[in-house]
């Protein structure tokens, strides 16, 4: 698919805007750094809401991710195309988890999970290397969130005493 015919596909079709992260996938530089810029005014919106709801909200949206990764990826040929940015914004929700509501804490949030995405360190790069379709496509931006969401959460333990 021509990048004119994408970008097309992207504005009409739900399953390609939410795969392309509201539109985010299509930046031609570091899509999946927008994709997690993407994800803020959705964390923002359900971290007002009890940890039940943020964690029910969250596991939908990789749930949808898995499928709308998959059918994308298929649609296109290619697994994992750089465009499909629905995994950087769940493993953006998934750091943010108990974390609180700050500009400090989002920006190390941001970092700190596109850091480990971007490095992909053991067992992240196995999982990236050898589970294809839309789980493989989700699941080692859900490991990445791990390491973000355990050193945000000493963090924020460190800073309360």
């Amino acid at each position: 698919m021509n990048p004119i015919n994408l970008s097309q596909k992207v504005w009409q079709d739900p399953i390609y805007f939410i795969g392309f992260g509201f539109g985010s996938g299509l930046m031609p530089i570091a899509p999946g750094t927008w994709g997690s810029l993407a994800a803020v005014p959705l964390y923002l919106l359900l971290a007002g809401h009890s940890l039940g709801i943020y964690l029910l909200c969250t596991l939908a949206a990789f749930a949808l991710g898995v499928w709308v990764c998959d059918k994308i990826s298929q649609d296109l040929g290619e697994h994992d195309y750089s465009g499909i940015v629905w995994d950087e914004v769940v493993g953006y929700l998934l750091t943010m988890t108990m974390v609180p509501v700050g500009l400090v804490w989002m920006i190390l949030g941001f970092l700190l999970f596109r850091l480990f995405d971007v490095w992909k360190p053991q067992p992240i790069r196995f999982i990236d290397e050898r589970i294809k379709g839309g789980l493989g496509i989700m699941l080692d931006d859900l490991l990445a969130a791990v390491p973000a969401w355990l050193i945000l959460q000493l963090l924020v333990w460190g800073f309360a005493k």
